[in-house]
């Protein structure tokens, strides 16, 4: 079956003729040039997948010079073009010359039909390879830009979320390993993001693992890549989250939920900057930018033996803490707003807007769940909304603890943890403000948060 176009180049009229007879049987299309003075035009003309391209043109030169020249003038129009050289001197010092000058083989006068057939099917494979190669990279660099094009959202415009972006703009800059910490639901995975997108690695993929969902016999293969036939169902290659990550930014969520025995393995990772897969000697750079997230306090961790010290020290270069909704309350009706007109138009409801008592009932709540919670009270709400405006009714909430039943139940030591957690968090680790605050010594505040863990 005829496959592709080629471009001969030749100044002899006979190897012009023999040529075509030749290659109309296996090329789709065949164009001749007796001279290479119209070679460019015809380059953009017919776009050939192959050029077969003589060295010598003026009677009485053999140097070989006039076909160098040609080469390099078809490589500023296509660098990726397969040029086979084509010429009655053999030379091995040309030879070596031209191909260091790109081109993808050399042929000698009088040539095998059989071998000459070979060359050309290999540099029309070339070409394919290069077609499909440059296709995966312009459909990647798609895949990119989408992935990371940063999500419409609302921060918020309390002061201690103004102070946390501040930050996240600062580091991001950087190559630094980021620990995001805080609740369930306040946004740790869209902080991973706001990072990688305003980071120097943008244009790269941010690749997310859930470290709690991934088993303990998986790990290695999941995020180091496997070889076929590592195991029973390896039946291709595959690459691991790391090598996918490679140039951008790896995103481990949960991490605090990784068994002692793993961590060691992502700690040698991080350590030596390279992988192996799974059934693989062969180890291969990755070069990464770690963002990690977690719901535990990793400290407590190490002290009780649940965590590794080093490994927790090679992800917390920056910690970055993501305040409660209950703790900016000036940002519910603000988030509320946002998820209301973000719900309105997706499920193509009327203009809805939140009621005075909806807003005060939504103020008044401690949202647990935080802002993931209060995005999908509001979606619910959306959803089953008939009226214009939103009333409390149409907010289900979590009943509200009994305070006096939890104070009863709770001992001093952990209402003493409790206050210093909050001093913490209110005066951001000002070690003087929080002892004032606390009607205690600075020595011992530095026990007491020894002792919890904080």
């Amino acid at each position: 079956m005829k496959k592709g176009s080629i471009l001969v180049v030749d100044d002899n009229k006979n190897v012009l003729s023999a040529l075509r007879i030749l290659l109309d049987s296996y090329f789709e299309h065949v164009y001749l040039l007796s001279s290479p003075n119209t070679l460019i035009s015809t380059l953009r003309e017919k776009n050939p997948d192959i050029v077969l391209l003589d060295m010598n043109y003026s009677a009485g030169i053999n140097s070989g010079n006039e076909g160098l020249y040609w080469l390099s003038e078809v490589k500023k129009i296509d660098a990726e073009l397969p040029v086979v050289l084509f010429t009655a001197y053999a030379d091995i010092e040309l030879a070596v010359k031209a191909l260091k000058e790109g081109a993808s083989d050399f042929v000698v006068k009088p040539w095998d039909n059989t071998k000459l057939l070979a060359t050309l099917q290999a540099a029309f494979s070339l070409r394919q390879s290069r077609k499909e190669v440059k296709k995966l990279r312009e459909k990647q660099n798609v895949l990119n830009s989408e992935l990371n094009k940063e999500e419409d959202f609302c921060w918020g415009e309390s002061k201690i979320m103004q102070n946390l972006l501040a930050l996240i703009k600062k580091v991001a800059k950087t190559d630094a390993n980021v620990l995001i910490t805080g609740e369930n639901g306040t946004g740790k995975e869209l902080i991973a993001k706001k990072i990688h997108h305003l980071s120097l690695r943008a244009s790269e993929t941010l690749v997310s693992v859930d470290m709690g969902a991934v088993t303990e016999s998986l790990f290695e293969s999941e995020l180091f890549g496997h070889i076929k036939g590592s195991f029973t169902d390896a039946k291709t290659d595959r690459a691991g989250k790391f090598e996918a990550a490679d140039n951008g930014s790896l995103f481990l969520d949960e991490i605090g939920n990784l068994s002692y025995t793993l961590q060691a393995k992502l700690l040698t990772a991080l350590q030596s900057r390279y992988i192996i897969r799974v059934g693989s000697n062969t180890p291969i750079p990755v070069d990464i930018r770690l963002i990690c997230a977690t719901n535990r306090n990793l400290f407590k961790a190490v002290q009780d033996g649940e965590f590794r010290e080093d490994l927790l020290y090679r992800i917390d270069t920056i910690q970055i803490e993501v305040p409660p909704l209950r703790e900016r309350r000036e940002d519910i009706v603000l988030l509320a707003n946002f998820f209301l007109d973000k719900f309105t138009k997706k499920y193509n409801k009327k203009e809805l807007k939140l009621s005075d008592k909806a807003i005060s009932k939504l103020e008044g709540y401690s949202w647990p769940g935080n802002v993931r919670e209060l995005q999908h009270a509001i979606e619910k709400a959306v959803i089953l909304s008939d009226g214009t405006e939103l009333q409390p009714t149409d907010f289900y909430m979590r009943p509200m603890e009994n305070k006096a039943a939890v104070i009863e139940a709770i001992t001093l030591e952990e209402m003493e943890k409790i206050l210093i957690e909050k001093a913490l968090n209110k005066y951001d680790k000002n070690i003087s403000a929080i002892a004032t605050e606390l009607g205690i010594t600075r020595p011992t505040l530095y026990s007491k948060m020894k002792k919890y863990g904080l």
